[in-house]
């Protein structure tokens, strides 16, 4: 096919999708200096896919951190920073917003939600219903407990933002091509090639930004990016008399209870925006036609009844008017809600910017971040939650489609703390599960493998408990976390990404990427990050030396592909094989002072610290089964991990639980090891992010400066900002108050004074310590040991100081301890 005099032959980058999405990233990589090597390619015309039906809505409602990041940015670019730069009006709505509750548990999220938003420097206050009557005076209130205000939120012409960026985008030099259809991308050497109907055009980097169509875009390279297109329903009214006279105009209400939904004001009618609880339409399957544009499908009013009903009982104003408009139309959703931002799993420069259900609430932000990830090698937020990596292959179709039916269902629901998504589950059982099932496990899925979370005790029902409160969950932690402490403990850890780098050049490859030194005899474990060129965190993982040219690494579940990809796409001519073992091998983890007595009963391998000594690993015989036992604990006892071919765990476990019942073993599971590790001290996921470096992190006693690896000139600069205490923020142990009925869940505002210095990343009661702890992200002036702060939780002020040393065993004597 010919190359049209419209279409470049080559491009560093090429964006297929022109939404606000696509648009979002071109505008941003112009910003970031990318935007005359930039072309973007839209089927139809800008916004004729998703975009332009979007009914536009922002708010600062949100206990997302970075998420809040994302809104706080967009909100300042569509209240006047875009139009400034552009000279394009994107018809901006200042008009506010409240979210209103009706329940105790709706007032408690609030508060948290309130919380997040102090650390963010939100405009953002809980008021009452008299406040709420003075802004909106037509809402009927019945019911109403309270509100969060935030009144800097509001509206805006979707079509006006994106037409705005685009003419941003063009300014530096980023060239769009319209009704230009994109047919096919693949892989040639280093480049991709794009297809289309103009001709072909070859690039370094391709962006999916399809919408709606991104799903079978990824088909054409091989990949399987999980998303379900769903319809959602809003209604605009006739004209509202009451609104007619009105000078200024009224804040949005988020009714998430009563309408599952939003209400506003559409210039001088009014707007009703639904998502229905139950019987969700997902269309678009397997295909989503590829000549549609401005695509609407006919209004199903029986199945939003109930909640149009409703809001018509609590705008009584709206009850005599009639509909001057529906729209229905296709969203994206993923399985787990959040959208698709970054490289795309096992491929170099694919990198996905779709699966996005709120586009105008959080693209623009989405798509800076994106932008800077591609050109710097990191984004400025942690990407964690929206790392298409996040997925595995588990996420087959007919799974895509359970998980975005009841993704839509929740969308108006209360987000409690460790919500549990249940549907389509389990997908990677362990060989304990159904044992530990029986039991009363209640599980928690990650990267697709069902992990226990805690045991129901005799008479507590096997299912979630959700409060931002402490509930029944705080004692049963507090009982798994005592027999850890006092006797022996058991978890199933074999969720766990396992993965073995084999070869004369597995060594070299794996020095060049770990910023701790290697072990170096066989039997050596080291605890090590890999990181990005900017010298951020990618991963935190074990590295454990079986053997010469024969390592194994640990790490996270949900970080295998990115292990996978960070291994394979830095991999230069060294001759290792990189080996996934997470489905081949299982794990069990048994800590407590009486770990060594339960061990002892199933081998005869010699466990003292001359024979296996702390930080060791050595292939024993446990039950008459061949395992690598490594001496380590998360949860800083006594303790070894045992990696177990999959079809032997289970006997394993069995062996170790009649041996453990003489010593009072107790299963455990995640949420307990998250009190035990921070009882320790031990940082994990939620510090460990993109964001920072190893010195912001806290963590250079497993980095080394002295030698070469991927970050390390990076790493030796933070190091000497550190030195002149001159760091951006530093992660710092906290102790904070604690009032017996509220402990924090992260994000919450952490005060110097009567000044924010930072937030919360990890929150949690440390039953052996009686404490509060949390790691917080502050300003180094206020992280000195003995610093005394204040910590907004639950919306209200709590002391807290700075710790210097680990709450619990602060010298690591337990896990050292030799045999009596």
């Amino acid at each position: 096919m010919s190359v049209s005099s419209n279409l470049p032959a080559h491009a560093r980058v090429v964006i297929v999708g022109g939404g606000v999405m696509g648009v979002g990233l071109a505008y941003h990589l112009a910003h970031e200096g990318w935007g005359a090597e930039t072309v973007l390619l839209e089927k139809a015309e800008l916004t004729s896919g998703s975009t332009w039906h979007a009914a536009g809505q922002i708010t600062h409602s949100t206990s997302s951190f970075s998420l809040g990041k994302c809104v706080d940015y967009n909100i300042d670019l569509y209240s006047g920073a875009l139009e400034t730069e552009t000279g394009q009006a994107v018809t901006w709505h200042g008009c506010g917003s409240f979210r209103l509750a009706y329940t105790e548990d709706e007032m408690d999220w609030l508060k948290h939600t309130l919380s997040v938003g102090r650390s963010l420097g939100f405009n953002i206050e809980l008021v009452g219903t008299d406040r709420i009557a003075e802004l909106h005076p037509f809402y009927n209130l019945e019911g109403v407990l309270g509100a969060l205000h935030t009144p800097d939120d509001g509206h805006v012409d979707p079509t006006n933002v994106t037409m705005a960026m685009a003419a941003g985008a063009r300014a530096k030099g980023v060239k769009i091509v319209r009704r230009c259809q994109a047919t096919n991308i693949t892989k040639d050497g280093h480049e991709w090639v794009v297809e289309t109907n103009q001709g072909t055009i070859r690039c370094e980097h391709v962006v999916n930004a399809g919408g709606t169509y991104a799903r079978q875009m990824g088909e054409w390279s091989g990949l399987q990016l999980p998303m379900t297109s769903m319809t959602h329903h809003y209604f605009v009214t006739e004209d509202v008399p009451e609104f007619q006279d009105l000078e200024t105009e009224l804040p949005v209400i988020r009714d998430d209870r009563k309408v599952s939904g939003y209400i506003r004001m559409e210039q001088k009618k009014g707007l009703i925006g639904i998502y229905e609880k139950e019987n969700p339409n997902s269309v678009w399957h397997d295909h989503c036609p590829w000549e549609y544009e401005n695509w609407l499908f006919d209004a199903d009013y029986d199945r939003v009844m109930p909640y149009l009903e409703e809001s018509l009982n609590r705008m009584p104003i709206f009850a005599e008017l009639g509909i001057s408009r529906d729209v229905h139309g296709a969203i994206s959703h993923p399985p787990d809600g959040n959208p698709l931002i970054g490289p795309a799993p096992g491929v170099e420069n694919y990198w996905c910017c779709c699966g996005t259900q709120i586009g105008i609430g959080w693209g623009p932000g989405l798509t800076r971040e994106l932008a800077r990830w591609m050109v710097h090698g990191a984004a400025d937020i942690s990407m964690r939650d929206y790392d298409p990596r996040r997925f595995g292959e588990y996420a087959t179709k007919e799974w895509q489609v359970i998980k975005a039916k009841e993704d839509y269902c929740l969308r108006h629901e209360i987000p409690f703390p460790h919500f549990n998504r249940l549907a389509g589950r389990p997908v990677k059982p362990s060989p304990m599960y159904e044992r530990l099932k029986e039991k009363g496990a209640v599980y928690e899925e990650v990267f697709g493998h069902e992990r226990p979370r805690w045991f129901a005790p005799e008479g507590t029902p096997a299912e979630d408990i959700y409060s931002f409160k402490r509930s029944a969950l705080h004692d049963i932690i507090a009982d798994e976390c005592k027999a850890v402490r006092e006797a022996v403990g058991i978890m199933d850890i074999s969720a766990f990404t396992k993965v073995e780098v084999a070869g004369p050049g597995a060594a070299a490859l794996l020095d060049r990427l770990v910023a701790n030194k290697l072990p170096q005899k066989p039997g050596g474990i080291v605890l090590t990050h890999m990181l990005n060129k900017r010298g951020r965190i990618e991963l935190e993982t074990t590295v454990v030396k079986l053997e010469e040219g024969r390592f194994y690494l640990v790490c996270a579940a949900f970080f295998e592909q990115r292990l996978l990809d960070h291994l394979r796409t830095h991999q230069d001519g060294e001759d290792a094989q990189i080996i996934l073992r997470s489905n081949d091998w299982a794990a069990l983890t048994v800590n407590g002072p009486k770990s060594r007595h339960v061990m002892a009963a199933c081998t005869d391998a010699d466990l003292s610290n001359a024979g296996f000594p702390w930080l060791k690993a050595r292939e024993i015989t446990v039950a008459g089964v061949s395992v690598w036992a490594f001496r380590m604990s998360y949860a800083g006892e006594l303790g070894w991990e045992l990696h177990i071919p999959r079809e032997h765990a289970l006997a394993v476990y069995d062996a170790l639980w009649a041996a453990g019942e003489a010593h009072g073993i107790k299963d455990y599971g995640s949420f307990a090891m998250n009190a035990l590790r921070m009882e320790k001290g031990f940082k994990g996921a939620g510090e460990l992010t993109n964001e920072v470096t190893l010195p912001e992190a806290d963590v250079m006693r497993f980095a080394k400066l002295d030698k070469d690896y991927l970050g390390a000139e990076q790493t030796r600069h933070s190091a000497a900002q550190a030195e002149e205490n001159a760091l951006p923020w530093i992660c710092a142990y906290l102790a904070i108050d604690e009032d017996g009925e509220t402990d924090g869940h992260g994000g919450e505002a952490v005060m110097l004074g009567d000044r924010v210095v930072g937030s919360t990343a990890s929150v949690v009661f440390g039953p052996t310590v009686g404490k509060i702890l949390a790691f917080a992200y502050i300003k180094p002036e206020a992280a000195s040991p003995g610093t005394e702060l204040t910590v907004i939780i639950h919306g209200a002020p709590r002391a807290a100081v700075v710790l210097g040393e680990p709450a619990y065993d602060p010298a690591s004597v337990l896990p050292r301890e030799d045999a009596a």
